[in-house]
């Protein structure tokens, strides 16, 4: 994926969540996390992503 494509991946995940309000953002969020998941199909390269992801992030 380019440097542009992901820019336009991130920007409609933005947008979607805006469209689908705060409150179903973590709904959304879950959803989208475990169909990435399933596409994944690699539990090691999903672990890894999971902890990657939390690094840095407030307790």
């Amino acid at each position: 994926m380019t440097d542009s494509n992901l820019d336009n991946v991130y920007t409609q995940l933005c947008k979607t969540m805006t469209q689908l309000g705060e409150a179903n953002a973590p709904l959304f969020l879950a959803r989208f996390a475990m169909l990435a998941i399933d596409t994944i199909d690699d539990p090691t390269i999903a672990l890894s992503l999971i902890e990657n992801a939390s690094a840095g992030m407030p307790e």
